[in-house]
């Protein structure tokens, strides 16, 4: 538990400035701040929470290697794709 409320939290801080931040200042010309910048911080905290619950869980269920397989094959797809201009 400790370690997944750690990358809730590192992520919630990484993604905090990233593509939210446009989509923020649009929404507090039409809303005012206050409201636009509190429902992307809960909209954040909510989706990170998500994501950090369902990957410990996944973590409990699939053993390590498997997990690491398909991480590493996943990088090679990505870097097939990338090198042949199709992303």
């Amino acid at each position: 538990m400790e370690g997944m409320l750690a990358v809730f939290f590192a992520v919630f801080i990484a993604e905090l400035g990233d593509k939210t931040q446009l989509t923020t200042m649009a929404f507090a010309s039409k809303y005012g701040w206050l409201k636009a910048f509190s429902g992307a911080i809960i909209a954040l905290a909510v989706v990170n929470l998500l994501g950090a619950v369902i990957g410990d869980k996944l973590g409990d269920l699939l053993p390590a290697d498997v997990v690491h397989k398909f991480a590493g094959l996943l990088f090679i797809v990505f870097g097939i794709l990338m090198m042949s201009g199709k992303l």
